[in-house]
């Protein structure tokens, strides 16, 4: 099910748009200030509609908050120099009302099928990994991370809910290009990797160390 952002102050058109939304199937999260729009990007919506008139400021400052979300405008102005700074915030699309309700679906679907065409993407909490991309992404945030760490992530989410052994790890993750490493490689490229991503620094959420077993992403 894909999610999309609605910023919309409009409570009658939010609410609208709402209802048309949820009944084609999409999952809806509604904010009605710049503030609780760039909030709302918490939830890794997979596209966000937003207007420009917003009651504490234009709704620009949301689109170039949204740096990994693909954004259509919904707005009344239809001004040539505001559909220029729209697209120039990184807007995908603008739309300018009132418009038809079918050709608004349309667009969310060209963007969607534009922007995931083969999604292979792994969600949990505010961690979002692109497989295909060999992006991470926390809280919004892009993480960067060595080669060998990603590798290591995707080996553990893939195989998330499951105990892990380091000798499977290093079987799986290491052995495959033939690098030497040594005894503590996998634990010193674990913790490393925690200090990336885990949301609250010091705190264990994703990536669990089972005693005796190995390791486990996740419960």
């Amino acid at each position: 099910m894909a999610k999309i952002g609605l910023v919309e102050d409009d409570q009658l058109l939010q609410e609208a748009l709402r209802i048309l939304l949820e009944k084609e199937g999409f999952e809806v999260f509604q904010a009605d200030t710049c503030e609780a729009g760039i909030q709302l990007l918490e939830q890794q919506p997979d596209i966000l509609l937003l207007d420009i008139n917003l009651p504490d400021g234009l709704g620009f400052k949301v689109c170039q908050e949204a740096k990994h979300v693909p954004v259509i405008f919904l707005t009344a102005r239809d001004d040539e120099v505001d559909m220029l700074k729209a697209y120039d915030s990184g807007c995908e699309d603008y739309v300018v009302k009132p418009f038809s309700t079918e050709v608004l679906l349309r667009k969310i679907q060209v963007v969607l099928k534009r922007t995931n065409v083969t999604p292979d993407i792994f969600r949990f909490d505010t961690l979002v990994i692109d497989y295909q991309k060999k992006q991470v992404i926390q809280a919004n945030q892009l993480v960067q991370l060595t080669a060998k760490e990603f590798q290591l992530l995707e080996y553990l989410t893939r195989n998330a809910g499951q105990v892990l052994s380091k000798e499977l790890i290093l079987q799986k993750v290491w052995d495959v290009d033939g690098a030497f490493v040594v005894e503590n490689t996998v634990s010193v490229t674990i913790n490393r990797l925690k200090k990336k991503i885990e949301p609250v620094e010091g705190q264990t959420k994703y990536i669990k160390n089972i005693f005796g077993m190995g390791y486990i992403f996740g419960e």
